[in-house]
């Protein structure tokens, strides 16, 4: 019996092996982390320049008003 119970272990241990080997080797994920980095870093910097993008709105939407009331 202990042969036996050491023979399934083997083979477990190796598809553990093998499965875990075929994971480190799938790279299809790595967009979709990408993307997320990017939009992490996208987000934080408005958060940071949220004052002088929200500055540079305004003045460009008024410049916009007063040209188009001048029509």
């Amino acid at each position: 019996m202990k042969l036996k119970n050491k023979i399934y272990k083997s083979i477990n241990n190796l598809y553990y092996k093998a499965r875990f080997d075929q994971l480190m080797s799938d790279n299809s994920g790595m967009g979709v982390v990408e993307v997320i980095l990017i939009i992490i870093v996208l987000v934080g910097l408005v958060v940071i320049f949220r004052t002088q993008i929200t500055k540079i709105v305004n003045t460009l939407f008024s410049k916009l008003t007063s040209k188009i009331n001048t029509f």
